[in-house]
């Protein structure tokens, strides 16, 4: 029998194996073998699919990335409450470009590429962070950014 598997918060998930269940003090508990690469898979699932992203996948591909709310929508370009719009109506679809955006961030985040889990990390801090000076200096005809 296959497990509903509601803990990710996708209403969608059901498992054929690689789960036991047993019993606790307060019940039937479950627990799940390799618990990372099984979100890494739904992830994977998620963003090859061919229908657009609904808030629900939104939020399980923003917390795989450990990504807050205001961090995404900063990433995105987007606001924080339609982050929270779209999350909130878990069966909508989110808009095109926040779509493929997340697919693109995604896949290369979970991929291992250092340079975009990078550019997300510093993407993310956009809002936090005060404008800074930029300190340029020219050396022989050439400029370079100051010590």
């Amino acid at each position: 029998m296959a497990y509903h598997y509601k803990e990710s918060g996708l209403d969608n998930v059901f498992l054929e194996n690689g789960y036991t269940v047993h019993q606790t003090p307060y019940g039937e508990g479950v627990s799940i073998h390799d618990t990372e690469g099984l979100h890494r898979l739904i992830g994977e699932q998620i963003v090859a699919g061919p229908k657009r992203i609904n808030g629900a996948e939104f939020r399980f591909l923003r917390l795989a990335m450990e990504l807050s709310q205001r961090n995404i929508a900063a990433i995105i370009g987007s606001e924080e409450q339609t982050v929270r719009r779209w999350e909130k109506c878990r069966n909508q679809p989110v808009n095109g470009p926040a779509d493929r955006l997340i697919r693109l961030l995604y896949t290369e985040y979970v991929g291992g590429n250092v340079k975009i889990r990078d550019a997300v990390d510093r993407l993310a801090k956009l809002d936090q962070i005060d404008r800074t000076e930029i300190r340029l200096r020219e050396d022989h005809d050439h400029w370079r950014a100051a010590a």
